[in-house]
């Protein structure tokens, strides 16, 4: 497994050794020793599975309280995934970092607590699964603007369209007005 430091602090962008020939391929997903190795002892407690369409964008999400840590990838298709920095004490707050994550580059993301994230579905559909280091607490979620100018994410949605968004996501809070972690 390849960690690949990004410029936010703590995110990773990671790459597996993928073994393949003619029958298809075979890859570690998730290794507890290879990532305490590279310095994360993580313990996960929950898996989610999400499939979306083309032109859907699910995000900026994050939680005030259980905050948590995501390792990301996509099994099917191809999404623009994207972290926004919310730490209040952090060099990188309010800043963004975008990467295509697809079935095809097997590339995951290591999202830490302290991080709005989101997705946009640019293939047909996508499956989009990720692993959580604390529960799901619809109490404390937050959602950010996915299009707040300061924050400025650029996401690849074709000219002429817009994304589709849930009712929670149309109605996100721009930077100076989320709360801060």
């Amino acid at each position: 497994m390849k960690f690949e430091a990004t410029p936010l602090e703590g995110v990773y962008l990671l790459t597996p050794k993928v073994f393949g020939d003619e029958r298809g391929f075979f890859m570690e997903s998730w290794n507890a020793a290879t990532f305490r190795d590279f310095g994360f002892d993580l313990k996960f407690v929950q898996d989610n599975h999400s499939r979306s369409a083309r032109g859907i964008l699910r995000g900026m999400h994050y939680q005030r309280e259980h905050t948590q840590g995501k390792l990301v990838r996509v099994t099917s298709g191809a999404v623009f995934d994207a972290v926004v920095d919310m730490r209040n004490d952090s060099p990188t707050l309010g800043q963004w970092y975008g990467v295509e994550l697809s079935a095809a580059n097997h590339q995951m993301l290591w999202v830490p607590p302290g991080f709005a994230h989101g997705f946009y579905v640019m293939s047909e559909f996508a499956d989009f699964q990720y692993k959580c280091t604390d529960i799901y607490h619809p109490a404390s979620e937050v959602s950010l603007a996915w299009d707040d100018p300061q924050v400025g994410i650029k996401w690849p949605i074709p000219q002429g369209e817009s994304p589709q968004l849930s009712a929670k996501d149309a109605e996100g809070l721009a930077l100076g007005e989320a709360p801060l972690l």
